[in-house]
Formats: C-alpha cells, sequence, structure tokens
C-alpha cells in the first residue's frame, strides 16, 4: 500500500515550512486586524440596489431639468435617507422603520435649519440633541436608527441653513424620502403578502444549502445562515398576524407551514451532525418545496425514499406533512392563538422600564454628549470653515449597538479617506448634465451592496456620494478633500479617546453574563429532549437557536477590539461553536427519539443537564466550571464529550492568569 506522499520528497507542508524559514519568520496579522477587514458573506439584494440607484439620482434628474439642481440636491439628501435606512423584508416593517427615520431625520434637519450656525446656540442644540438621541437609541432597533438620523440630519442642517429656509429644508427632505418609501413598498397593494412569503421559502433554501454541505467545513456557516432565516421569517409572520384583523388567511397559511417546517429543520441538522447526505431526490424535493412557496402554487410530487436512517426518516415525514398543507390536504389550524397586542400604555412603560431607568442608557448620552462638547469647543479655537462633518463623524462612529466603537472609527478613517478622494474626482471632472446623475447612479447602486458586507466599505461609497450632495459647488477644490480628511481624523480621535479609552468599561470584557445565558437555554432545551417531553421542545430549540445566533454575532463584533473584551472573545470562540455542536447532537438524539430509539437513561440525562447548568453558574462565579461527568451509554458518553468541550473552550488559553484583572460578568446586571 502506498501512501499519498512519497517519503523521498518533502510533503507539501514541508515544503511551505522551509520556504517559510527561508524567507524568515511570517509575521500574522493580529486576531482584531483580520476580523476588522474581512468582508460579511451575503447575497446581492439587486432589487434594493436597484431601489437606491433610482431614488437618489431621480431628485437631481428633476432638478436639473427645471434648472433648480440646490433643491434637486435637497430632495436627494432625504431620498438618501430612506434608501439607506429601507432594508428588505415585509413591506409593513420597511414602512416603519423608514417612516420613522426618515421623521427623525426631518425633523433634526428643521432644527438644524432653524438654528443655523449660531456659534454656542448651534453648539447647544447639537449637544442637547445628540443627549437626546443616545437616550432614544436605547429603545430598539428603529428607534437606534432613526435617533441616529435625528442627531446626523440636524448636523446637515445646520450646514444647509445658508442655503434654504427651515421650511423649504424639511419639505425637501420630507419629499425625497417619501419618494425613496413609495419605491421601497410600492409593490404592497398588489403583493401584500409577497416579502413573508420570500422569507419562508428562503428558510427552505437554508435547508437545501444545509443539507448539500452536510459532512463538509460549509455545513456549519450553512446551519447558521438557516438559523437567521428561521429567526426573519417567525418574526415577519408573528409581526404580522398580531396586527391582522381577521383577514389573515394567507398569513395563517404561511404561519402553518412555517409551523410544520420545523421537524423538517431537527431532521436536517440532526443528519449533519451525523454527517450524512441524503439522497439527491430528497434534496430537490426539498428544493422543490421552497419554488412552490414562493410561487404560491402546489409543489410537484415529490420523490422521496421509504427506508433509510432515521433521521433520514424523520426528514421525509416532514417534508411530506408540509406537502400535505401546501396542497390543502391538511387545512391550517384556526385555533392557534393569536399573539396578544399590547396597549401603548404598556408599551410606553416598558420601554420607561428597560430605556430610562437603566444607566446604560444615560452613560452613553453622557459620552456622546461629552464626545460633542469637545467638537464643539474645538471647533471654536480651530479655523475650520466646514465642521460639520467633524460632529457627523463623531455620531455615526459613537454607536456602540452598530458594533464595536474602536472598529467603527478606524474603518470609517480609511473608508471615508478613500470615499473622499473619489468624490473630489468626480468633482474635479465637473460632471455637470446626465453625467452626474449617472455617476450618482453608479454609486447609489453600491451603496446596499457595501452596506451589508463591510463598514468601510459602506464609508467608501456613502463619502463620494454624500460630497457630492452638499459640496457640488466646490467643484475641483483640493481644500474640499484635505478638509474631509482632517474632520473625519479628528472626529475619529475624539472618539477613540473620550468615548473609548478614557470612558470607564469600555474596553473592558462584559460577555460572562452572556454566555451563561446562553448555556441555560441549552440545558433547558437538553432537559425537554433528552427527556422525549415534546411539550415546547421546538420553541426551546428555537430560543437556543437565536441566542447562540445573538451570542455569535456579539462575540464577531468583540473580536475587532484590541482589548481584553477582545482577547477574551478570541478565547472563548472555540466554547460557542462547541455549544452550537451541543445543541446540534441534541437535537439529532430527539429526531432518532422521535423515530423509534429508546431514550437515554432518566438519571444520565440528569447527570448531564446538571453539568450543563453548573457551568453557566461556573461562569457567572467566575470559577474554573468543572468537566462533565462520565456516562455508561455511547450516545451520552458522545453528548458528554460535546459538552467537555464546551468547558475546556471556556477555560481559554492562560485565562486563569488574566481573571484578577478582568470583569467577566456584571453580578447583578448580565450583559
Amino acid at each position: 500500500m502506498t501512501s499519498g506522499t512519497r517519503h523521498d520528497e518533502p510533503s507539501g507542508r514541508d515544503t511551505a515550512r522551509t520556504a517559510s524559514s527561508s524567507r524568515g519568520p511570517d509575521i500574522a496579522a493580529p486576531h482584531w486586524l483580520a476580523q476588522l477587514l474581512k468582508p460579511r458573506p451575503a447575497p446581492i439584494d439587486w432589487k434594493r440596489a436597484a431601489r437606491t440607484a433610482i431614488a437618489i439620482p431621480a431628485p437631481i434628474a428633476v432638478g436639473l431639468a427645471f434648472g433648480q439642481l440646490g433643491l434637486g440636491m435637497l430632495v436627494s439628501i432625504g431620498a438618501l435617507c430612506g434608501s439607506v435606512t429601507s432594508i428588505s423584508g415585509p413591506y409593513r416593517d420597511r414602512a416603519r422603520r423608514v417612516g420613522l427615520a426618515v421623521s427623525a431625520g426631518a425633523v433634526g434637519f428643521f432644527l438644524g435649519d432653524l438654528v443655523g450656525a449660531r456659534g454656542w446656540w448651534t453648539a447647544v442644540l447639537i449637544v442637547g440633541v445628540a443627549a437626546l438621541s443616545a437616550i432614544f437609541s436605547a429603545g430598539g432597533n428603529n428607534a437606534s436608527l432613526a435617533s441616529l438620523q435625528l442627531l446626523v440630519y440636524t448636523v446637515l442642517g445646520t450646514h444647509e441653513a445658508s442655503v434654504v429656509g427651515p421650511w423649504t429644508a424639511a419639505i425637501g427632505f420630507l419629499v425625497g424620502a417619501g419618494w425613496a418609501l413609495l419605491l421601497a413598498v410600492a409593490a404592497w397593494p398588489v403583493r401584500a403578502t409577497a416579502p413573508e412569503r420570500a422569507l419562508v421559502a428562503a428558510v427552505y433554501t437554508g435547508i437545501a444549502e444545509m443539507l448539500s454541505a452536510s459532512g463538509t467545513a460549509a455545513a456549519a456557516p450553512a446551519r447558521q445562515r438557516l438559523t437567521t432565516a428561521l429567526n426573519s421569517a417567525y418574526d415577519a409572520l408573528i409581526s404580522a398576524r398580531s396586527r391582522l384583523q381577521g383577514r389573515d388567511k394567507v398569513y395563517l397559511e404561511l404561519f402553518t407551514v412555517l409551523s410544520e417546517t420545523t421537524p423538517v429543520v431537527e431532521a436536517a441538522v440532526a443528519m449533519v451532525n451525523a454527517r450524512h447526505r441524503p439522497p439527491q431526490a430528497v434534496l430537490a424535493s426539498v428544493v422543490a418545496l421552497g419554488e412552490a412557496i414562493a410561487a404560491d402554487e402546489p409543489p410537484v410530487e415529490l420523490e422521496l425514499p421509504d427506508t433509510g436512517s432515521p433521521s433520514l426518516l424523520a426528514l421525509v415525514h416532514g417534508l411530506n406533512a408540509v406537502t400535505e398543507v401546501l396542497t390543502g390536504d391538511r387545512k391550517p389550524d384556526r385555533k392557534r392563538p393569536r399573539p396578544v397586542r399590547r396597549t401603548p400604555r404598556e408599551r410606553a412603560t416598558e420601554w420607561f422600564e428597560t430605556v430610562l431607568a437603566g444607566p446604560a442608557a444615560w452613560l452613553h448620552a453622557l459620552r456622546l454628549a461629552l464626545c460633542m462638547t469637545v467638537a464643539e469647543v474645538l471647533v471654536s479655537v480651530l479655523p475650520m470653515q466646514r465642521s460639520y462633518w467633524l460632529f457627523m463623524t463623531i455620531a455615526i462612529v459613537l454607536k456602540p449597538d452598530f458594533g464595536s466603537v474602536f472598529g467603527r472609527a478606524l474603518l470609517r478613517g480609511g473608508g471615508t479617506f478613500v470615499g473622499a478622494l473619489v468624490g473630489a474626482a468626480v468633482l474635479a471632472l465637473a460632471p455637470n448634465g446626465w453625467v452626474l446623475v449617472l455617476l450618482v447612479a453608479g454609486i447609489g447602486f453600491l451603496l446596499p451592496i457595501a452596506q451589508v458586507r463591510n463598514y468601510g466599505m459602506f464609508s467608501t461609497v456613502l463619502t463620494p456620494l454624500v460630497v457630492v450632495q452638499l459640496d457640488l459647488a466646490q467643484q475641483g477644490s483640493w481644500d474640499l478633500v484635505l478638509e474631509r480628511l482632517a474632520d473625519t481624523a479628528l472626529g475619529c480621535a475624539i472618539v477613540l479617546v473620550f468615548g473609548y479609552l478614557l470612558w470607564p468599561g469600555s474596553r473592558t470584557p462584559r460577555i460572562g453574563g452572556r454566555v451563561a445565558e446562553v448555556i441555560d437555554a441549552v440545558a433547558d432545551y437538553a432537559e425537554r429532549a433528552l427527556n422525549a417531553d415534546p411539550r415546547g421542545r421546538s420553541t426551546l430549540r428555537r430560543r437556543a437557536y437565536r441566542q447562540l445566533s445573538d451570542l455569535r454575532i456579539e462575540f464577531q463584533r468583540m473580536l475587532v477590539e484590541p482589548s481584553a473584551a477582545g482577547r477574551l472573545a478570541a478565547a472563548w470562540y472555540p466554547a460557542i461553536v462547541a455549544l452550537e455542536r451541543t445543541t446540534s447532537s441534541v437535537t439529532r438524539f430527539a429526531v432518532e427519539i422521535d423515530e423509534g430509539e429508546p431514550p437515554p437513561p432518566g438519571d444520565e440525562v440528569t447527570e448531564l443537564v446538571a453539568a450543563i447548568r453548573d457551568t453557566a453558574a461556573a461562569v457567572r462565579d467566575q470559577r474554573t466550571p468543572a468537566d462533565a461527568p462520565e456516562l455508561a451509554s455511547d450516545r451520552m458518553a458522545a453528548l458528554a464529550g460535546d459538552v467537555n468541550l464546551v468547558i475546556s473552550g471556556l477555560r481559554g488559553p492562560d485565562l486563569d492568569a488574566r481573571r484578577p484583572r478582568l470583569r467577566l460578568v456584571r453580578r447583578l446586571r448580565p450583559s
């Protein structure tokens, strides 16, 4: 028998090592820098890119046609706000998100234009709006985005005060934003449920991708994308049903299909966990069901096997159940309880208790107000002609809920540097007439593509667009480029010093509480699934995977921090991967039990669940977690091995030596 590598020749690894030695030692990039520059993989949303390419340049084209280029640029600024804040998904969500954001932006534009550049009066306005923006940003994703638009366009309004009056500015802004919103929801009257249907169909696309990647390194990322698709579909349908008043037949059918998809997802996860790839006919059936859901048509007849492993049979049973719903052989359960709508008073009470009553929002408000105050002092001392760019930089970078402040500062600076050069080149070409419209359309098309991949790429694309909109009159002025770069660098420096480095707790890791919560969620799911108790099992599984997904995103944000937080996230990241593997193993066992396999011994389940819960308690108590127990049955011993991988990952390299200097958890309010 011959081996794959001949013994009389160096292997590929030895060759690489020899070549590396001849060049000298390799210098690896720091983990935070590699994570910072790496773009996120994301599909291109062609529809949104096309909408943006139409929404932003159209007002400029109209302004050119009527000899009102300045007014067209003003309306285009509003269209930019509506386009950047628009998202793909349910029309109701788009309208709510964009409507709230552009309303806040219009108010800010009006206030900024009303006050204008009046020295310390402008400073008081900007600092006050910054504090309010920080407080309201804690009210949720939509509120956070709207508060950012309020602050940014208040700053921009102070710049535009010398061009138009406040009422003209606000009306022009709203016209542009309304135009972008109209494009985003134009198909709502005739295709009201199309986005929700597409989200449910995307779940089957994710299942097919995950099953196709079974046994390869691409399986884990595919499962994570499937979790995201499931979360998006459930969120959209639950949100829609909570607001319907009886006319919910289509949503009810979609929700039934999604509910019947749960066994399909569990069986698919079980197959991937066992590194089994289903037959091609099964993969084709999954794809066919997704296409039928997307087209709102009955599926073609499926060719599914009737023999195979327990997980394969569970997958087949689940696909047949979904087929029955789509063909009308099984009617939706109209007795399904409708989500309870909260009253405005209940929403206000919850917002007060979670936002205003906690210290996080007030500390962020104080930090943002401090940075804005420092900027105002510098503006009063230094000769700065366009100081609004400095304030915009601070407002955009200092958004902790948008990611790492440190990472955003570096990416904003680098992206603005490149983008300002591009913008200066555009202005130097003096692209009058329709050439200007085409250039803006091309930049607008790239905007949503870059937005979902990397903040530096987004800044690179956004900067030349804003430069063209605000400074078209300064054609060919390289002083403008230098001012943009200087303002951006100064704004990032202010944030890094006064909003990050000197701020207590900015670089201290506070992720232990989140990790412990996720471990507890996995323990709850394992206890229910391994004891063959079907009550609420799918809900616990979704909660565990959702929290794991959120935790992974939080860790990916922290990985770009060159501080104790980033080092701890890098050390604990393998534990998160092992925790996902443990959850998938539990799902596999649950599917096998459903297909007739005997459940594991109850005492072993109790021991293992207790070990998982003790791991969560160890993280909270900042002590070394104990190993999982040695179990007699083969399946439970394998699961205990997965749990031990979690435990060893949480210990981390040299973590015990660093622990006295780290605050791993906040004892009263886990982060």
